[in-house]
């Protein structure tokens, strides 16, 4: 099997910028997935980017949140059937996908659903700063309520492909459906709330056979929780792991003709110890808070937005300090080095961190006041490492 291309020597310390492993926007990250189905499909203005994918009538992506392409292939007696699968992967090259940077949830899923890299589509971590009003919102949760029309202005591949006369549809938790997230990234077509996991990927099938050319998009998101809370390793995990393995034989058992399922991920995730070596307190660090206004984005992947006139000092300071095991930024250098793809919207700009750090090493920069709950997790993502970024691109046709 092919090995996954995002790779690296060992790098002098501390750690430049143009050593982190840019994901691969324009011909293998999420963000070209969906285009390149709809492209096949015939939909106007998309380009088939990732080009070893070869075009199906009916076309169902399912969207396991937080399998990483590395987890995958380390547990293949927990999931036989898409360890099968493997080898497809990528269009038989047997390759994984990039996330995006920064590897997580609310980012990937602008990502996978608007076709656009993080740059453009504008949620660019867990949590950004609003310029408008000054204040971190949190992508994922929609915290503070920020108008989403604004907020993501591009229409979803779905709504392009609804509008032209693809059926296109979405089946997911209830609890979706009608969430700020879903409607910036997800919408368009038909939505179509289902809570137990059978009864999701079979009427994924069902919403696949609707049309003579449909674009179908189903979700699981417990292997992801039971990552964060116990680990990529536990019985937990491995248990979740099981069940998503059952639930995508069970719908590539159903496919109708003509189809091709795919089955991805948003990100990876790593376990991190709990010690002080692996996991350093941005709250009881004087350095690291120095300078500093808001944190944001997650413990793998910092957003850091300076007081201003401060932001050169919070630079230097972030590097001396984290230099070796992160690699640490300014907002242009960032920018520059094509972490949020090749291009940034002015609207987006200001959400970007004066600096931006993203860890290579096993550790994790928590905020254990005014982050708890996230500062607690066992399994974490976010940044730029194999293990994060990777995902797989397994294909079953009918």
């Amino acid at each position: 099997m092919a090995q996954p291309k995002m790779v690296w020597d060992d790098h002098p310390e501390p750690l430049t910028v143009a050593s982190a492993p840019v994901p691969e926007y324009g011909s293998g990250s999420l963000a070209d997935l969906l285009p390149t189905l709809a492209a096949g499909l015939g939909v106007p203005d998309m380009s088939a980017a990732i080009t070893e994918l070869t075009p199906a009538d009916r076309n169902c992506v399912f969207l396991i949140d937080g399998l990483g392409w590395e987890q995958l292939r380390a547990h293949p007696e927990d999931a036989p059937f898409m360890t099968s699968l493997l080898a497809t992967s990528r269009g038989g090259t047997g390759r994984p996908l990039t996330a995006g940077y920064p590897a997580t949830t609310a980012t990937s899923l602008a990502s996978v659903g608007t076709g656009l890299p993080p740059g453009a589509h504008g949620l660019p971590g867990y949590t950004v700063r609003n310029p408008d009003t000054g204040e971190l919102m949190n992508q994922l949760r929609w915290q503070p309520w920020t108008p989403p029309g604004p907020w993501q202005p591009y229409p979803t591949v779905f709504q392009l492909a609804h509008a032209a006369g693809v059926h296109a549809a979405q089946v997911s938790s209830p609890t979706f459906e009608n969430t700020p997230l879903t409607r910036v990234a997800l919408s368009g077509g038909t939505f179509l709330g289902r809570l137990p996991g059978e009864d999701r990927v079979d009427l994924a099938a069902e919403q696949l056979a609707a049309g003579d050319r449909s674009l179908v998009y189903t979700y699981f998101a417990e292997v992801d929780g039971a990552g964060h809370r116990f680990g990529v390793d536990s019985d937990a995990w491995r248990g979740q792991l099981m069940y998503a393995d059952r639930l995508v034989q069970r719908l590539a058992e159903q496919l109708p003709p003509r189809s091709a399922l795919y089955v991805t991920a948003d990100h990876g995730m790593i376990d991190v110890p709990f010690d002080e070596q692996h996991r350093i307190d941005f709250d009881e660090d004087w350095e690291l808070s120095a300078g500093v206004a808001l944190l944001g984005g997650e413990g793998r992947a910092r957003h850091v937005y300076a007081v201003p006139g401060a932001a050169n000092d919070v630079l230097t300071c972030w590097r001396e300090v984290l230099g070796e095991q992160f690699w640490v930024a300014s907002r242009d250098e960032a920018i520059a080095a094509g972490w949020f793809g090749p291009r940034i919207d002015e609207r987006v700009y200001g959400r970007i961190g004066d600096v931006v750090a993203a860890a290579r090493d096993d550790v994790l920069l928590i905020a254990s006041e005014r982050e708890p709950k996230e500062s607690a997790m066992v399994g974490n993502h976010g940044s730029m490492t194999p293990a994060e970024q990777l995902v797989p691109l397994l294909e079953v046709r009918s």
